[in-house]
């Protein structure tokens, strides 16, 4: 099994000192992947209809997931870089398309894309893009970036995009891994069909989640070994819950699990939250230290 850590974006805030240290302590301590949320713009929920039901607000800050990934690049040699997810239909294709193909060129082939769909209509309105048509519009969005990495010249018409032979230079050293993430059937389905793995959450609905998705890589031909699965762990739920986590997910063939350090986000559950951006590196090597045990070496 490989640890990763999902950067604490809402409680780290904004000295650079920590959040270089934050970064450096992951790769020292031996951490596979470093894994970035992602929202562009927060939102008031009062007054909403049909209301927000998401968990964040306009008050919990957001570091830009690749802008943030970049950095990461520049100070680690080995840390692989991970959004967990883009909400990549509220974003311009080809635009993502190139900044994510130079991320993974200068991080030396580091980068995994998790995308997904979103919750937040207002979100979507801010960027001036349709929420409704969002899932048809992420099918599409991944065709066209798996030809925008491969091909010098794209030409491509689909319901959303128009290529009209161009293409992005340089391309990207590899066809860079596109994995999805979610919470229902439908995301699974997705990436089934066009993904390279699947991020679940720390959803409690997640082992239920699992084995639908082996059930259906199988039923589509697909080696469960050779697809990516990623499991987030609380750590407010404590040492017991750590391993019982890890050997749950370990019998499932499940080789990644991402540590959340963060508060357990929700209008009217925030959660416990550790008290200091510096207490979150205390956090990740606690769990290291106390975790090591199923890291594959």
């Amino acid at each position: 099994m490989e640890l990763g850590l999902i950067f604490p974006t809402a409680e780290i805030g904004t000295d650079l000192t920590i959040i270089r240290d934050y970064v450096q302590a992951a790769e020292d301590l031996g951490y596979a992947h470093i894994m970035a949320y992602d929202h562009v713009v927060g939102a008031v929920h009062e007054g909403r209809d049909p209301p927000l039901n998401g968990p964040y607000t306009q008050h919990d800050p957001f570091h830009e997931p690749l802008t943030l990934l970049a950095y990461i690049a520049a100070i680690t040699k080995r840390v692989r870089l991970a959004t967990g997810v883009m909400i990549l239909p509220q974003r311009q294709t080809v635009l993502v398309a190139k900044q994510v193909a130079q991320l993974d060129l200068l991080s030396g082939g580091r980068m995994i894309f998790g995308v997904g769909t979103g919750w937040n209509p207002v979100e979507y309105e801010s960027l001036g893009m349709s929420f409704k048509d969002r899932g048809a519009v992420l099918d599409e969005q991944i065709e066209l970036l798996r030809k925008l990495w491969s091909e010098s010249l794209v030409d491509f018409t689909g319901r959303f995009h128009r290529v009209d032979r161009a293409g992005i230079n340089p391309l990207p050293p590899r066809q860079i891994p596109i994995w999805m993430g979610g919470f229902g059937k439908n995301p699974v389905e997705r990436a089934v069909q066009k993904g390279d793995g699947y991020i679940f959450g720390g959803n409690e609905k997640g082992l239920e989640l699992a084995h639908y998705l082996i059930e259906q890589l199988e039923r589509h031909g697909r080696d469960p070994s050779t697809f990516g699965m990623d499991f987030s762990i609380k750590y407010h739920e404590g040492p017991d819950a750590w391993h019982k986590g890890a050997e749950d997910w370990l019998k499932l063939g499940v080789r990644y699990l991402s540590l959340n350090t963060m508060g357990q986000p929700g209008l009217h559950n925030p959660g416990p939250r550790l008290g200091s951006p510096r207490a979150h590196i205390d956090a990740a090597v606690r769990f290291m230290e106390e975790m090591k045990g199923y890291v594959s070496g």
